[in-house]
């Protein structure tokens, strides 16, 4: 029987719910876009895109500094 381990469960199970609610958040930002309902200009969607970007990337990278701490240690060739 292989059993993951519970810390790889509990990532598993938080990081899908978080995801999938973040991708959901997204569908309801792109709702903004109908120029019927709301005005707006290039430059707004570009400082939101901007932002959404920037907080991205800042995540992405503390995720490869785990990965990078974990492998730190390890001897390669």
């Amino acid at each position: 029987m292989n059993k993951k381990p519970l810390r790889r469960t509990r990532f598993e199970t938080v990081a899908a719910r978080r995801t999938q609610r973040i991708l959901d958040l997204l569908d309801i930002l792109g709702n903004c876009s109908n120029k019927s309902n709301y005005e707006y200009t290039d430059e707004d969607v570009r400082k939101m895109f901007l932002a959404i970007e920037n907080k991205t990337k800042n995540i992405k990278t503390s995720f490869g500094s785990a990965v990078n701490r974990d492998e730190k240690n390890k001897f390669k060739f």
